[in-house]
């Protein structure tokens, strides 16, 4: 699935020297700017799809699973996990997991 192939990618980037790429950078800056970077981006996306660009949409999308990934990796919480917790969440109706928050 590629969500895990780009997930191995930033996770190598992790102890990549920062001046080699984007990624490795933004890792290397921490979890605080990670999480700043990603909620950049989910307000772009929010934006596009306000706006109904179907195209800017996707792009955007795309920017903030990337950054997801790369804000999950600055602290060490793997996909298995978030999908692990999405499953266990299939399992009740989202009224009932709701419910219990």
């Amino acid at each position: 699935m590629i969500l895990h192939e780009l997930e191995q990618t930033i996770i190598a980037r992790k102890s990549a020297d920062p001046s080699s790429s984007w990624t490795a950078q933004l890792l290397s800056k921490g979890p605080d700017k990670c999480a700043e970077k990603f909620g950049e981006e989910a307000v772009e996306a929010l934006i596009e799809a306000v706006k109904g660009d179907h195209a800017a949409l996707t792009s955007e999308a795309a920017d903030v699973l990337y950054h997801l990934l790369v804000m999950l990796a600055s602290r060490d919480v793997a996909l298995d996990d978030v999908f692990a917790e999405l499953s266990r969440r299939t399992e009740q109706s989202g009224l009932e997991e709701k419910a219990r928050r």
